[in-house]
């Protein structure tokens, strides 16, 4: 399903493969320790030759705030107040579009937890505030053969998924705020989905689309190898049970 005409997604970055994203764990461990003198050095060699990343890795190094950029598209376009949109269709009795200002208006929940990426990093504390998902689905009238959602970004490359039930849980968020302030571009904004529990490969960035299906199709990490259900603590290799 493609929620928006292909001219809204800008020009389609280059996907980087899990080996390329992988080989770069160490890179980011390091530059914990160095950064941000290792990361300006970084940048300047990836980007020297085309004066830009093609292959989109200057966003995976480490960045301020505890933070690493990722992004699996060599650009994406900015999108704001005038010509952002988030569809909601599938299996739903009454399909939205909602602008900015529509999605500021609804109910705002703020929560504030730790961000835990798989590769290592965590960012402990962290205010996201937004519309509980739950909100938008039950606006839109979920159909009883719904089992999961789908959800597709600007960026025209990244994909992501949940189950009904995971989506509808209180800790799952559109979020339009992040450590209280609007989320800007690098942050996945004007709109990025959080789903606290999960590791933060689950909380795509650039959020347009929220299409609900039948059966869980996976997104763009799990077709390459991350786990479909990425409880913190207990994905990907890990264990104990997943958070509340």
């Amino acid at each position: 399903m493609n929620p928006e005409p292909p001219e809204e997604h800008g020009e389609r970055g280059t996907p980087v493969g899990r080996r390329v994203f992988l080989g770069t764990l160490a890179l980011g461990a390091l530059g914990v320790v160095a950064a941000p003198p290792l990361q300006r050095g970084l940048e300047n060699v990836l980007g020297a030759a085309a004066g830009k990343d093609p292959t989109g890795l200057t966003g995976l190094l480490p960045n301020g705030g505890g933070f690493r950029y990722y992004s699996v598209a060599s650009s994406v376009p900015h999108r704001g107040e005038t010509d952002y949109r988030l569809t909601v269709d599938g299996l739903v009795d009454r399909p939205a579009t909602y602008t900015l200002a529509d999605l500021r208006a609804l109910p705002q929940t703020r929560m504030v937890k730790d961000v835990q990426c798989v590769t290592g990093w965590r960012v402990p504390d962290t205010p996201f505030e937004g519309v509980r998902l739950s909100v938008l689905l039950d606006a839109a009238g979920v159909r009883a053969k719904a089992g999961a959602l789908r959800f597709t970004c600007f960026d025209g490359t990244y994909t992501e998924s949940l189950t009904l039930d995971q989506a509808r849980r209180a800790d799952v968020l559109v979020a339009l705020r992040m450590q209280d302030k609007d989320l800007g571009h690098d942050h996945g904004g004007p709109v990025r989905l959080y789903v606290a529990p999960m590791y933060f490969y689950k909380s795509a960035k650039w959020l347009s689309g929220i299409t609900v299906t039948e059966k869980v199709r996976p997104g763009y990490w799990e077709d390459r190898g991350y786990d479909v259900d990425a409880w913190v603590g207990r994905s990907n290799g890990r264990d104990d049970e997943p958070t509340s």
